[in-house]
């Protein structure tokens, strides 16, 4: 009985942890980080706050609104949803929340390097997407993947030390992905592939653009 009541705990951790690091927060977490790290600090707290409720609407709130919908006209579970068959519909509805966001902040004449965090989370979501059409990739370890790529040529950028804010990523991302494999949704390999994904199309997106 013991056994049993550890491993339902063991579960139920790994559901949270999959629930609070969704791949919706690589934007908002890379303008947090941005706005504390670097000279954005300086903003405005009614800038800072406008920016980041513009995006936490429509990177977050609305897709896992529109993908909850859909999960519950169709009666899957979670789980259920998780196939690959069935991951289609959420990710058009995220790459279609994530491009009105981009075009939303440039109506707002957000910098566009800013507006370039979101850029790289689109780019992320559409790879991700492309690969699942023939492979099941992880797209939790890509968000958090993205999430270091972006903190790393940022610190660059604006000349900050990344050393404590990437340790905090890699331990999230090594909890995340162990997460994902509990709840068996996904294995090793897609994990890591997903995690390293996000990692390099944050990079190339973000110095590209």
């Amino acid at each position: 009985m013991r056994k049993i009541t550890r491993e339902r705990q063991i579960i139920i951790a790994a559901r949270v942890a999959s629930m609070l690091f969704t791949p919706f927060y690589l934007p908002i977490l890379g303008l947090v980080a941005l706005f504390f790290l670097s000279y954005l600090s300086q903003y405005p707290f009614r800038y800072k706050f406008n920016v980041l409720a513009v995006v936490y609407f429509f990177t977050i709130l609305l897709p896992t609104f529109l993908i909850h919908l859909y999960r519950n006209y169709q009666g899957w579970t979670p789980i259920e949803l998780g196939s690959r068959e069935r991951r289609i519909v959420p990710y058009l509805i995220s790459i279609l929340s994530y491009f009105v966001c981009f075009y939303m902040m440039g109506l707002m004449h957000i910098p566009f390097f800013m507006r370039s965090i979101v850029a790289s989370a689109l780019i992320i979501q559409i790879v991700c997407a492309i690969v699942n059409s023939w492979w099941k990739i992880s797209t939790h370890t890509a968000g958090i993947g993205g999430v270091a790529g972006a903190l790393l040529v940022f610190s660059d950028i604006f000349r900050f030390n990344p050393t404590w804010w990437m340790c905090f990523v890699i331990i999230i991302a090594g909890i995340l992905g162990t997460s994902r494999m509990l709840l068996r949704q996904h294995t090793l390999p897609q994990v890591l592939v997903g995690f390293f994904t996000g990692f390099a199309c944050a990079i190339l997106a973000i110095l590209k653009l």
